[in-house]
């Protein structure tokens, strides 16, 4: 198995420590650069042609995002974010980034985060649904007929409704599980047969498409 290779771009030495050690602890990665800016971020890249880059948003010199827009080729962009930052969630996946990581949850989802990025898939931390499905909301979106046929069509069980419709309302797994009082592997089970089912690649089209097919009314 090859070794996935990762940048770490934040200007606080200490941030990346701490993602340092995360990534440290996870089999089959190797971090090959570290950069405090983004015009640092887009010269590791040039120069390690990393599989990843963790890319914080708000950086010196060069922001993250202007760094995602000037990166090209195979190398995929998963952001740093914390709680207020939603605003730059739309022009980051318009600029094609891989995914979205809480910082304060970086230890749970780096992980997955980076399975998510080596398999082409994008990763989305709950809250950064939870931002989708509300800006989805605020824009009035009627329900359509599309989106329900392809619900009705996906066959849902009953308990996979179920979390769907609380994965929809922006809860991570840990909250569905406390919810539902089912283990937080089982909630993992039933989100990964949600995903596959509805062929959705992520969460957020997931919740998106369950919003569209007025689940939440």
């Amino acid at each position: 198995m090859s070794l996935l290779r990762v940048v770490i771009a934040d200007d606080d030495e200490l941030t990346r420590g701490g993602i340092r050690l995360v990534l440290g602890a996870l089999p089959g990665v190797e971090v090959v650069a570290e950069a405090g800016n983004g015009r640092e971020a887009r010269s590791a890249v040039d120069r390690f042609k990393p599989d990843v880059v963790l890319m914080d948003i708000r950086m010196p010199v060069v922001d993250g995002l202007a760094a995602l827009r000037a990166i090209t080729g195979p190398t995929r962009v998963i952001m740093l974010t914390t709680f207020g930052e939603e605003q730059y969630i739309d022009e980051a996946l318009a600029n094609g980034a891989a995914g979205f990581v809480l910082k304060s949850s970086a230890a749970e989802e780096l992980g997955p985060a980076l399975k998510a990025a080596a398999a082409g898939e994008m990763f989305l931390s709950p809250p950064v649904t939870r931002h989708a499905v509300t800006r989805l909301r605020g824009l009035g979106t009627a329900p359509s007929s599309d989106a329900g046929a392809r619900l009705a069509a996906a066959d849902l069980s009953e308990r996979e409704a179920e979390v769907l419709r609380l994965l929809a309302r922006g809860l991570s797994n840990t909250a569905i599980s406390e919810k539902l009082v089912i283990s937080e592997s089982t909630v993992k089970t039933h989100v990964s047969r949600i995903l596959l089912k509805l062929e959705c690649e992520n969460r957020v089209q997931a919740a998106l498409l369950a919003t569209q097919a007025g689940l939440l009314h």
